[in-house]
């Protein structure tokens, strides 16, 4: 399957790469050049198995119609796993947030995908966020908690207040994650509103 170029790049293919990767997070034209390069010079063993890999992936990722993950399959392979807790859902901002989660091996329940944090300046309402998808998943009935484990901003605590006002009358227990000092974090580096976080977040030790 062919996929047509986006617009507005240049027509040289060394120029074109570059400029499609430095479009990437965490990519600038100088490391996408310098990857670019890379490339080029072993083209049998980096760039076809990367491009290969790359219309793969477009072709076969689609969005879980659950949570809204990105996986090879629908549901996903955390919502098809039997082993999974359906009594826990942890809502997150992004895919991301969801992937970063799985790698430390912290949430045993299954997730749901927000798709961003209520925002006035960004245009962001409750409308704009998969919010009643997951109204409808806790009406099924059998979730008993509801994780909130959104960015530790403003956007994210105003969402978090409007999750937890819209489900609690659900009869689910609303949580949020902790907050505060970072593991190997040194107080005079962190900035005030961490601080302020963890000393409300104290608890016995």
């Amino acid at each position: 399957m062919a996929f047509p170029p986006p617009p507005h790049l240049p027509n040289d293919p060394i120029e074109r790469l570059i400029a499609l990767l430095g479009r990437l997070p965490g990519y600038g034209r100088r490391s996408a050049r310098r990857a670019v390069l890379r490339m080029l010079t072993e083209p049998d063993r980096l760039m076809l198995p990367l491009a290969d890999a790359l219309t793969m992936a477009a072709e076969a990722v689609v969005p879980c119609a659950i949570c809204g993950n990105l996986d090879s399959q629908s549901p996903c392979h955390i919502c098809a796993d039997e082993r999974r807790d359906r009594h826990l859902i942890c809502v997150v901002e992004g895919v991301a947030d969801l992937w970063a989660l799985e790698r430390a091996n912290a949430h045993r329940g299954t997730y749901h995908v927000l798709g961003g944090v209520l925002s006035a300046l960004a245009g962001m309402g409750p409308e704009q966020l998969a919010i009643q998808p997951l109204v409808a998943r806790i009406e099924a009935g059998g979730v008993e908690e509801v994780i909130l484990a959104l960015p530790a901003t403003v956007d994210g605590a105003a969402t978090g207040h409007y999750l937890s006002d819209r489900l609690r009358p659900m009869g689910v227990r609303v949580t949020g994650l902790a907050q505060g000092v970072p593991m190997g974090g040194a107080l005079d580096v962190l900035d005030e509103g961490t601080l302020a976080a963890a000393w409300r977040a104290r608890r016995d030790i």
